[in-house]
C-alpha cells in the first residue's frame, strides 16, 4: 500500500486531504511547522513530520519509504515577510529535490484554474514556476487546477452580513467553486488515476450575481447588489501596484483579476454553496 506525505497539511484544503485520508484509513504523514495543529487533527507522533519547508535543510530524510507527495503549500495572506517566489515556488521546489533524491513515485501538485495564462500575477508566476520545475523532474504527477474554493467566497457572506453586494460591472461572469472535501476526494482518487492535469470545480455553475443572491439570502437580507464600473476594479489593481509591496496588493490582484472573466471548470462533488453560506452563517450566530 503506498504511503502518502501531505505538505501544507494544516491550511483549508490540506487539512481536508488529511480528513480524506483518515477517512479512508489510507498510510499517511504530515509535514508542518506546527505540530501542535496535527495532534489535535488527530494525527498520531509516527504520522507527523515538523518541518519548515522554505528550508531545503529540514526535510532531508522526511521523505524515505514516501510513494506519494501531496504538496497544498501556498500562500494567499502573505506573512513573516515571505513571498510566493519563498512559499508557493521555492518551498515546493525543496519538497521535489528531497523527493527526487529518496525516489517518491508520484507528486499532486495543487495550481489553480488558468495559472498558464495568468502568469502576470505575482501568484500565478511564482506557481508556474514551480510546474514547469515539476514537468520537467522526471517523477510522475497531476496538477490539479481548482475552480477557487468555497472558503474564496466568503468575501461575498463578509459584504452580505452589511445588507449588501458590490459587483465589478454587469456580474454575470461564471464559476463554479468547489468545497475542499470534494476536491480532497478528487484528490486521493488522482494518486491512481493517469491524468497530467486535473481541472476540477464543484457542481454548480453560477454567476457572481447569482452567489451575491445566495450570501444575501443566507443572512435572511432583501437582494440588494450595487454595480460598480469596471474601471473602479482596474483601478484598485493599479494603485495598489504602485503604493503597496506584493504582500499586500497580490492576494487583491488574484481576487480582482479572477472577478473579470469566466471560470468555469469540469463539474464535480456533492457540497453546494447555498448550502456552506447557510451553514457558515449559523457558526457565526453561535459564536457571537
Amino acid at each position: 500500500m503506498r504511503i502518502v506525505l501531505v505538505a501544507g497539511a494544516t491550511g483549508y484544503l490540506g487539512s481536508h486531504v488529511v480528513k480524506e485520508l483518515q477517512y479512508q484509513q489510507l498510510p499517511f504523514k504530515a509535514i508542518a511547522r506546527n505540530a501542535a495543529k496535527l495532534r489535535a487533527m488527530g494525527l498520531t507522533s509516527d504520522q507527523i513530520l515538523r518541518a519548515e519547508v522554505t528550508h531545503a535543510d529540514a526535510l532531508k530524510g522526511l521523505m524515505d519509504g514516501v510513494d506519494v507527495l501531496i504538496s497544498t503549500v501556498g500562500i494567499t495572506r502573505q506573512k513573516d515577510g515571505l513571498t510566493y517566489m519563498d512559499v508557493d515556488y521555492q518551498a515546493n521546489s525543496n519538497l521535489l529535490e528531497e523527493a527526487k533524491r529518496v525516489g517518491v513515485k508520484k507528486i499532486i501538485y495543487v495550481s489553480a484554474i488558468g495559472g498558464e495564462q495568468m502568469r502576470h500575477l505575482k501568484i500565478f508566476a511564482a506557481k508556474e514556476k514551480f510546474v514547469d520545475e515539476l514537468k520537467a523532474s522526471g517523477i510522475d504527477y497531476t496538477i490539479v487546477r481548482p475552480n477557487g474554493f468555497f472558503s474564496d467566497m466568503n468575501d461575498f457572506l463578509q459584504m452580505a452580513k452589511g445588507g449588501k453586494v458590490y459587483l465589478f460591472g454587469h456580474g454575470n461572469h461564471k464559476l463554479n467553486p468547489i468545497h475542499g472535501a470534494d476536491l480532497a476526494k478528487a484528490i486521493i482518487e488522482a494518486i491512481a488515476e493517469p491524468a497530467k492535469e486535473l481541472v476540477i470545480g464543484g457542481p454548480d455553475i453560477l454567476t457572481q450575481k447569482e452567489i451575491a443572491e445566495l450570501a444575501l439570502r443566507a443572512w435572511k437580507r432583501p437582494v440588494k447588489i450595487i454595480h460598480l464600473p469596471d474601471w473602479v476594479r482596474r483601478g484598485i489593481i493599479a494603485v495598489m501596484q504602485i503604493v503597496t509591496p506584493s504582500r499586500v496588493y497580490g492576494p487583491i490582484e488574484f481576487f480582482l483579476s479572477m472577478l473579470a472573466q469566466d471560470n468555469i471548470a469540469p463539474r464535480y462533488g456533492v457540497h453546494r454553496l447555498s448550502s456552506y453560506f447557510k451553514r457558515e452563517v449559523d457558526q457565526l450566530h453561535e459564536n457571537a
